[in-house]
């Protein structure tokens, strides 16, 4: 139910059934109230008029059969009797109910030639009893027993299908205006989502109602200042590399004058470490900042050839794979991914199982080592820019914390994921799945 009012059209059409309904009900109930007041207001208007046409109906005959009379013209809620007294006491009004004040005013209304004593209204022993006497013009009375049968107000069963229609008509109709509203913002979403981490900057259509042309022109304003941003950050490591790359070779060419060839074989090692530790730095700053086209490749004879030679250095690599894998990709960048994989399991595991499988729409690649592994708190952390187990960060005990993180990077470049998990019987698991070529799929 809380997924379900996760969108904007289904919230916009929650607000607008509550509120309708609220109003309706609110709407009905005053009606009804009011209604309510007008039946009773009416069924006093019209006792009113009985009595008053009973009062004529016996003032016109003798004496002697105004009983009958009164007998034979009862019915409903009204049993009249005629008498020389009166059966509702003087003086009783405040004991009386409402309905029955409310009628003595309606007959007076009615008779005006009768003045105020000459209608007398009193409660009877029943709760639900009044009694009303209505002088005749001799002096004797017409004396009415009425019962409590006001009308009763209509069943509530048309009040709630009516609710319920318009609820209905309400929801359909929030729906049908909310998705108009939202179908730009929809397809703004496809566009943004369809859009690869590399692909070139592709403006938004700016479309639709005023905010979300607002959104769109913010977007695509976000989306120049970024490209600008990567555009000056690449530039200025092209210039980076070039400035760290020159002393380093002036450096190289100056140890040819160092006499000491122990010292000149450390100062040899250490320029390889800082020419290596820039190659790393910039590889990864660099992402996929690359005129390379995207192409289908083999993915099968790619990962062939780097397991081929981890095996011409005598190092423990073997390779498990279908014939053919197709996958739409960089030939460099992929190259580096899988490369820095098997660098990764040979150098901490001592060696790199590589599985290759066809997932159907995704080729699956996974490189298995046979070491420590990683703990479980830490696989996360691993994937981070400079990240690395081992606190010395000694060339010895591995690298600069960026061959995982560059892997990653390159396998969300081409619309893939990186996953790190640990083997049950030890060592770890790393898995890239990319999307195949979609010829492939077919």
């Amino acid at each position: 139910m809380i997924r379900a009012l996760d969108s904007l059209a289904m919230r916009t059409a929650v607000v607008a059934v509550l509120g309708i309904v609220v109003v309706h009900v609110l709407s009905l109930w005053t009606y009804e109230h009011a209604m309510e007041r007008q039946r009773h207001a009416a069924h006093a208007v019209r006792l009113a008029d009985q009595l008053v046409s009973l009062r004529r109906s016996l003032a016109a005959v003798a004496p002697e059969s105004r009983e009958d009379v009164a007998h034979d013209l009862s019915g409903g809620a009204i049993d009249a009797h005629w008498s020389r007294e009166a059966m509702a006491a003087a003086g009783a009004r405040a004991r009386a109910t409402e309905a029955a004040q409310r009628l003595a005013e309606e007959v007076r209304a009615l008779a005006p030639e009768l003045q105020a004593g000459d209608v007398l209204v009193s409660a009877g022993a029943d709760p639900h009893l009044s009694l009303v006497a209505v002088r005749l013009p001799d002096g004797s009375w017409l004396n009415a027993r009425l019962f409590a049968s006001a009308p009763q107000a209509p069943g509530a069963h048309g009040s709630l299908l009516s609710t319920t229609l318009m609820a209905a008509g309400v929801l359909l109709l929030s729906l049908a205006i909310a998705a108009w509203l939202t179908r730009p913002l929809r397809a703004m979403a496809r566009t943004v989502a369809a859009l690869p981490p590399a692909a070139p900057l592709v403006r938004l259509p700016e479309t639709g109602p005023k905010e979300v042309r607002e959104l769109a022109h913010a977007f695509n304003g976000m989306q120049a200042r970024i490209a600008g941003l990567v555009e000056r950050r690449t530039q200025a490591l092209a210039a980076v590399s070039h400035d760290l790359r020159t002393p380093m070779t002036r450096l190289r060419f100056r140890l040819e004058d160092v006499n000491d060839p122990p010292l000149r074989h450390a100062m040899a090692e250490d320029i390889a470490e800082m020419e290596q530790m820039v190659d790393a730095t910039l590889s990864y700053l660099r992402g996929e900042a690359s005129d390379e086209p995207v192409r289908p490749l083999d993915l099968v004879a790619l990962v062939e050839n780097i397991v081929d030679g981890a095996r011409d250095r005598g190092l423990c690599a073997d390779l498990s794979a279908p014939p053919r894998l197709v996958v739409a990709g960089r030939l460099v960048s992929l190259k580096r991914m899988v490369s820095n994989l098997v660098e990764n399991a040979l150098t901490y595991g001592g060696s790199a199982h590589v599985t290759l499988t066809d997932e159907g729409a995704a080729a699956a690649l996974a490189v298995r080592d046979h070491g420590p592994g990683i703990p479980e708190e830490q696989l996360a952390a691993v994937l981070e820019p400079f990240v690395r187990l081992e606190a010395s960060r000694s060339r010895a005990t591995g690298g600069v914390g960026l061959g995982l993180t560059i892997a990653r990077t390159v396998a969300e470049a081409h619309g893939g994921t990186l996953t790190l998990a640990n083997a049950p019987d030890g060592g770890l698991i790393v898995t890239v799945r990319l999307p195949k070529v979609q010829a492939e799929t077919n």
